[in-house]
This record gives C-alpha cells, structure tokens and sequence, in this order.
C-alpha cells in the first residue's frame, strides 16, 4: 500500500522512543519511497497479506498502473482483438475525462473568485501569474490594506489636565508577558472610556516562577507614556496624597470587582465610572479580558491596536539581543538564509491540560493520568469520561500538535531538510524521544540557548519575561511564523505580523483536518500533500474578514488597518 502520513509518524516515533509504542493500526501496511524514512525490504508473507486485503485501498499508485489494470490492451503480455478492445478503451476515456474535471475543480479551488471578497471586503486573490514561495505571502496580498493605528504627529491633545479627570485606576496585569500585554492594552482603553489618570500598570508576580519583574524591567515607560500623552493621561505612580498603598488591593471599597469577561464600553461608564468619581482611586480586579471587541466604539479598537503595536516597546537592551539571534538563524550556513520561527506548545501542563490522548508507553500514559488527577481533580473525576472526550477533542481540532505530526506538516507544505528552525516553547513533554522525529526531519533546529551564550542570556535571566521577550521577537522577525497550539503568544505575533503588511507568512495548522489524515491509515504521501497544502492556502496570515467577537489581537484588519 502507498506510503501513509501516519505511517510517518509511527516510523519516527518509533526510531526516536527507547519505550515502547502504540501501534497505530492493526493492519499491515506496504510502504513506497519516501523522502520521509529509509527504503525498507517488506516480508514476503506480508506483502501477500496486503495485498490481498488492501488492494483496492491503495490509492496513490503509480498511474500508469491502474491504465494497465482498466486497460488489458496496454500490457504486453494482454492478447487484444477489436472485441476486447472496445470496451478498456471506453474505460481509458472515461477516466481521462474524470481525471480532466478534477484538475480543472482543483485549479478553480485555487483561483477562486469569491477568496477576493468577503463581507464587503477585500481580501487576496491567488494571482496564477505569481509563483507561490515558500517563504513570503505574494506581494498582490500586501497592497489592499495598510496599518493605520499610529499616531498623528501634530496632533492636538483634548485631555484635561490631571486633577480635572475622573479619578485614577489601577490594575495588576496577571499572567505571562502576553497576557500581560494584552491587559495593559485594555486598561489604557478602560482610562480612555471614563476618561481617567491610569497608574502605571502593575506586573503581578507569577506564581509559577516567581518572577518579580517590573514594568520597567521589560518596557520603555518614557516612550510608553510620551506616545500615549495625547490619548490617555498616564502616571507613573499612585499620587503622594494617597498614603495607604496597600489599601488599593486589600480594601473592598478601593477595588472593583466582578467586571463580566469582555465588557462592554457601557459598562465602565454605567458601573464603574461612578465609582472612581466617587473614590477618586480605584482598582480594578481581576483585569483578564475584561474588554469586549465589537461592544466598543472604533476609535478604542484603534487605541488598543496603537498601545500594541507602537506604544509598548521593550527595553533597547532586549531589542538589540533579539536583532543579534535573529541575524545569527540568518548566517548560521555562512550565508544570508531565511528562517522560520516555531512556537511548540507542547510543554507538560498543556499536555495535561488539554486532557488529550498521545502516543505513548503505558508507564509515561500511567503518569500523565495521576498528574491530571492531582491538578484538575474536579475536571478528572474518575477518569471514564476522558478517552471519549479525548476522541471528540482530537476530532474538533482542540489538541495541541505533537513535535511529530509538526514535522510532516511542514514537510509536506515543501520545507526541506536545511530549513534553519527557530524553536520557542518551554521544556518539551517527553523531552528527547518527542522531539526526535522533529530534529530527524530537521536537524537544523536550535533554541536561544543554543545561539546565544550563557553569558549573554544571564544577563535576562533575572527576569523570566524578559526571555519570554526575545523568544516573541525572534518569531516576530522570522521569514515564517508556524504555531501548533492557540494561546496569547501566537495570536499577538500573528496580528503584529499581519498588522506589518501580511507579507510575512504565519502559518496556522488546521488541527481538525490533520487529525483525520494522521487517522486514516490508507491515505498515501500524495494525497496528504495535497490536502495540506490546499487547506493552508489561505492560512499563512493573509487579509481576512472579521467577524463578531473575532480577537482583536489576532486580527486588527478592520479597526486598526485602512485600505491602501
């Protein structure tokens, strides 16, 4: 039978795991040559097997081959009389004529008119006249929209002054960097609404690694301040007439509570704008997307997109480290190559979390099980429910992509062997083993620590986010962006990217579509190729329409960019 894309993933994990395997079928399986894995010498007996059980499954064939089953006159051994002949030959012209219908669906799939247009908007045509590159989005998708968030200079501040505003709020952005990013964006958007003086924001510590960093520890604040000063009014602390500092977090009356998830700008105005009139400094708890999209006037969307993309710069010493890994993935041959950033989502906890099934061996699969137990006892209960709901998860495209199944996708879409791989993710679920069949597909694939020295990164190393830093502006720099798993990092380097121009292609595995061809044990290399490659045609960070409660920060199209 032909060569299979789940065939793929079960060779290499079992080349790269000391454990052993699941099997992925009961079947047994032929095997064709493959760029993917070593020519192999199949069993006799099972080749017999095979085909006679999956002959009529093997799809990718040699062509010429079905002419000669449909068609007896074109063997040479076939004895052919015009009696025998008519009817193989009406066969032959049916199958041509199929076969020139599907090839004219596929190229009309391809050239598709109504890719152009989507609710009102422009959007990106394939042009057939423009070769497709593995590295770059066709320069026709870049010139219909420009970013327009930025700041107008001469502009004339409308903002009263200080003591004449509403009050002051005050928030601790929670989580990693990202989140905290996107927090910050939100609570100049919050000021902007009810027209108040915001604190700078706070870095609430992670809980996790106890990083104590600050806001300047990770932002220009003088740049931060001076861009936004026409906008909001920005202090960079709590005012010397408020003396309990302390009170802000751990009075009931000082903080506001119970903010519904993307609230409307109604909200603030209606309930908590009273409030700070009233007590002139409150804070606002919890502030994790505490700000809708489509329930807030544009030009607050377009604040959003100006805090993100222009207001909030790191530190020039980040940004200068960043510049130099960037420029040492592009020389690593000796040469000026492009290169391509990976953010692996694949670290233990999102393993867990996601409450997916993986290959495994029975002790690793043992062990996963308790550690679900313990961290989400409620979501675990006995464990029953959990391989069906695993199953539907998988199917929904819910579960993040395996180092592995990466590897082929990537493959597939056409990136060979020497592509220079920049890898961003924490420590990697089942460590060595799981990332071999990536590193055997792709061996030139490194990590910061990897390209830069241990000098050099100690001096971040004080400050977590600050590595979290260059790992975003590494991928943000890259030729290609290629996420395998949602989250707060790949959706702001993905708007960032777009927001630039979607010239930068950031790709984005339709997880759904490749758990079916992972699961389908007779799929050959070809159609596999084929249908990755189709799919994600219009996933590599090209215009696209939004629609109601589409994030922001994934996509600021229409708020935050205008028509060239």
């Amino acid at each position: 039978m032909a060569y299979s894309p789940k065939r793929a993933m079960v060779e290499l994990r079992h080349s790269s795991s000391s454990g052993a395997r699941a099997s992925s079928s009961p079947m047994k399986r032929d095997e064709d040559a493959s760029p993917l894995i070593a020519d192999s010498q199949p069993n006799d007996d099972d080749d017999d097997d095979s085909r006679g059980r999956h002959a009529h499954k093997d799809r990718d064939r040699p062509f010429w081959s079905y002419f000669q089953s449909l068609c007896p006159f074109l063997s040479e051994d076939a004895r052919v009389s015009p009696q025998s002949s008519r009817i193989p030959l009406f066969v032959l012209i049916f199958v041509v004529l199929v076969g020139l219908i599907s090839i004219f669906s596929i190229v009309k799939r391809l050239n598709d008119p109504y890719l152009c247009r989507k609710d009102g908007i422009v959007l990106h045509c394939p042009d057939v006249n423009e070769p497709p590159s593995l590295w770059e989005n066709p320069y026709s998708s870049t010139t219909s929209w420009k970013p327009c968030a930025e700041r107008r200079d001469g502009g004339i501040s409308d903002l009263p002054p200080e003591n004449e505003t509403s009050g002051y709020i005050f928030i601790h952005a929670e989580g990693g960097l990202n989140q905290q990013r996107i927090a910050i964006c939100n609570a100049v958007a919050v000021a902007k609404i009810m027209n108040a003086t915001l604190i700078l924001p706070v870095l609430k510590q992670d809980q996790i690694w106890k990083d104590q960093t600050k806001f300047e520890d990770i932002f220009d604040v003088d740049h931060f301040i001076d861009y936004l000063k026409d906008d909001v009014r920005i202090v960079r602390d709590i005012p010397e007439w408020f003396t309990d500092k302390t009170e802000l977090f751990s009075s009931i009356r000082r903080t506001v509570k119970n903010i519904p998830k993307y609230a409307p700008a109604q909200f603030y105005i209606d309930n908590v704008l009273p409030r700070v009139k009233e007590k002139k400094i409150m804070a606002l708890k919890p502030f994790v997307d505490r700000l809708g999209y489509d329930n807030v006037p544009p030009e607050i969307n377009r604040l959003r997109c100006r805090v993100n993309y222009h207001a909030l710069k790191f530190l020039p010493k980040i940004e200068q480290m960043a510049d130099s890994l960037a420029s040492r993935m592009r020389n690593r041959t000796g040469g000026s190559n492009p290169y391509m950033a990976l953010h692996l989502r694949f670290e233990k906890g999102m393993v867990g979390l996601s409450f997916c099934d993986f290959v495994g061996t029975r002790e690793e699969k043992s062990k996963m099980a308790e550690y679900r137990k313990k961290e989400w006892p409620r979501r675990y209960k006995n464990g029953s429910h959990l391989w069906q709901l695993a199953l539907q998860k998988r199917k929904e495209g819910r579960c993040p992509l395996e180092p592995g199944e990466v590897a082929v996708i990537l493959r597939a879409l056409g990136y060979p062997k020497e592509t220079q791989i920049y890898v961003a993710s924490g420590q990697v679920y089942g460590g060595h083993n799981r990332m071999g069949p990536l590193r055997n597909m792709f061996p030139n694939l490194v990590t910061k620590e990897e390209l830069a020295t241990k000098e050099e990164l100690d001096k971040f190393r004080k400050h977590v986010t600050s590595l979290a830093a260059l790992d975003f502006l590494v991928c943000l720099k890259s030729d290609v962006f290629v996420m395998t798993h949602g989250g707060n990092f790949a959706k702001l380097i993905i708007g960032a990217r777009r927001y630039l121009g979607h010239r930068l292609k950031s790709i984005k595995p339709d997880k759904g579509l490749m758990s079916k061809s992972f699961g389908d044990p007779y799929m050959g290399w070809a159609t596999f190729v084929e249908d990755v490659v189709v799919t994600h045609q219009t996933r590599t960070g090209l215009p696209e329409a939004t629609f109601p409660n589409y994030d922001l920060w994934e996509n600021p199209l229409t708020p935050c960019m205008c028509k060239a």
